[in-house]
């Protein structure tokens, strides 16, 4: 399967979904209200926004001006447009953007917002980049999988050996931060429902129908294998890891 094959399939097995990865509306304002001084003069960057169900609860809960990066034109496009629906158009933009190759002035935010995204550069690698688009003191806040027992059943821990070996506990990450110039102002574990409601379950929604347009086609076959492999994973081991919310602030 070529590399445009395989992005035209997964963006069409993922259509339609409210997210692109765990998350809950809860959850961002829980941790937007860790972030003191956000008011209509601030600046935020939601990088990795998908189609950025994040950004507009924050948006509508926060007087701040948003800029929404994404590297996938139709879930910018869906965010500009939900946006103008919902009257906050003056305050956010999304822009299609790669989060590796970011050219916004030094010290342009207050925030920078990432919600399930991290992985893709890094977490070392977007902490030390990032941390120079922030204002003196300005804040972080990212989620990221992380063990959260040690010792998986194999069967768990071959899963992400192969999926995202970088995967570590919230201890190590915690040291990550604050050695790449910041101090954790709080963190904490998203509930299960974030990975069901949005995310989980209408992905196996998707599984199902994307079988049935794909039936005598086995590199879409081997793909909805992948993502249904990952879903079973979830609901078998689910208590050895899960998503961790880190706020921080420049040092």
């Amino acid at each position: 399967m070529t590399q445009e094959r395989t992005t035209i399939l997964f963006f069409e097995l993922f259509s339609g979904l409210p997210r692109q990865g765990p998350g809950d509306a809860a959850s961002t304002l829980r941790a937007l209200a860790l972030v003191p001084g956000i008011g209509p003069e601030s600046h935020v960057l939601d990088l990795g926004c998908g189609t950025g169900l994040q950004t507009r609860v924050l948006a509508q809960n926060s007087p701040a001006r948003f800029v929404a990066v994404d590297n996938h034109p139709p879930f910018v496009d869906l965010l500009n447009r939900e946006a103008q629906r919902l009257g906050i158009a003056d305050r956010l933009e999304a822009r299609v953007g790669d989060m590796e190759r970011l050219d916004f002035a030094p010290g342009s935010f207050d925030l920078i917002w990432c919600e399930g995204a991290i992985s893709i550069m890094g977490v070392e690698a977007a902490l030390r980049d990032w941390r120079r688009l922030l204002v003196p003191g300005g804040h972080m806040a990212v989620t990221e999988v992380c063990w959260r027992k040690a010792h998986p059943p194999p069967e768990c821990a071959a899963f992400w050996a192969r999926e995202y070996p970088a995967i570590r506990d919230v201890p190590t990450l915690l040291a990550v931060i604050e050695k790449c110039g910041y101090e954790t102002v709080n963190h904490f574990t998203l509930p299960p429902s974030s990975w069901w409601d949005d995310y989980y379950r209408p992905l196996q929604q998707n599984v199902t129908e994307f079988r049935n347009r794909h039936r005598e086609e086995a590199d879409a076959q081997q793909l909805a294998d992948d993502v249904q492999r990952e879903v079973d994973v979830w609901h078998a081991y689910a208590e050895f890891y899960g998503y961790e919310f880190f706020v921080m602030r420049t040092r």
